[in-house]
């Protein structure tokens, strides 16, 4: 019963969330400055035939209406098609001027989704993998041993790390790792190695916060009173802290995970791949933003809510499972 009351609960409050969050972007992308018809019609387009363009898209409808019409068009599966990308997924606004526009041969934006979506999956997933396999060993230790060597050493290394900033690192990762030595490829994508490098960047990234996150919770767990009661019984300290320590320690860390690790890597993923000049959403965002093409814009930013809504409802489902008083 507590499970489908939380469920019930948790995704109605998520899916107001979602719309609020779209209705903004949608909102925001109306009222700055900049008319994307003359983007997708190009600069010499007679003004009869830019407003005409602009009427037939309901580009000049209240932005009420506008929105009604999309969250419509999305219930239905339809997340609208590119003003910039034609069918082939090429970039042609304004290339031809206004009497070749036609919005029936524009990409559908779902499609151009789909076809990125793998590549930024696989790209965080092993972001994640690097940044879990050096955070926790090096958080555990640090947590175990707190204020001796092991912590201070992960405290200077997260602090090193952290204040590094993603551009920078991907520039002197491109220069040193691929340039120079020719080790991993860095630009565009032909195969799985070429998600290494920015693998690496975006785990450098998400490496401190896990790392800090996963020192203060085990040591604070081992400083609870019901450490000390279990070596007085008897129970091994190995024990205590493998059956014990390290369960408890796992619901801050879940809260990490759910909220800052997943709004970390998809925030930073744009920046990376745009770098990388590798095609996943994050590419196909940034180049959505400068062309100023609505439709990849407002349904890749639903998409990431959504994503950081569902990621959030999981956390918290698991974590009251652990700890049965979380549900009171």
């Amino acid at each position: 019963m507590f499970a489908l009351n939380f469920l019930l609960r948790r995704i109605t409050q998520g899916l107001v969330i979602v719309v609020l969050v779209t209705l903004l972007i949608f909102t925001l992308l109306r009222v700055v400055p900049g008319d994307p018809v003359r983007i997708m019609l190009g600069p010499m387009v007679a003004p009869s035939v830019m407003e005409e363009t602009a009427q037939k898209l309901g580009l000049r409808d209240p932005i009420l209406v506008q929105f009604g019409r999309y969250i419509g068009n999305v219930l239905h599966g339809e997340l609208g098609r590119s003003f910039i990308r034609n069918a082939q997924g090429g970039s042609t606004g304004g290339s031809r001027g206004g009497n070749t526009f036609d919005t029936e041969n524009r990409a559908p934006v779902a499609e151009l989704i789909a076809n990125t979506l793998p590549y930024s999956l696989l790209l965080g997933a092993v972001a994640v993998l690097f940044a879990v396999l050096v955070s926790f060993p090096v958080g555990i230790a640090a947590g175990l041993y707190s204020g001796r060597w092991p912590d201070r050493l992960s405290l200077y290394s997260s602090s090193i790390l952290v204040s590094l900033p993603n551009v920078w690192l991907g520039i002197v990762l491109i220069l040193f790792l691929s340039a120079k030595t020719g080790w991993l490829p860095a630009i565009g994508y032909k195969g799985p190695a070429y998600a290494i490098l920015p693998a690496i960047v975006l785990a450098i990234e998400l490496a401190p916060v896990m790392i800090r996150s996963i020192a203060v919770s085990v040591a604070n767990n081992l400083q609870d009173g019901y450490v000390t009661v279990g070596e007085v019984r008897g129970i091994p300290r190995w024990r205590m802290i493998t059956h014990h320590v390290f369960r408890n320690s796992a619901i801050p860390l879940l809260n990490l995970f759910g909220i800052q690790i997943v709004g970390m890597l998809l925030g930073s993923l744009f920046v990376v791949e745009y770098i990388f000049n590798y095609p996943g959403v994050g590419l196909l965002m940034i180049n959505a933003v400068f062309q100023r093409d609505f439709p990849i814009i407002q349904a890749i930013a639903m998409l990431c809510s959504t994503v950081l809504v569902c990621v959030n409802i999981a956390v918290d489902f698991t974590a009251t499972n652990i700890d049965r008083r979380l549900q009171y």
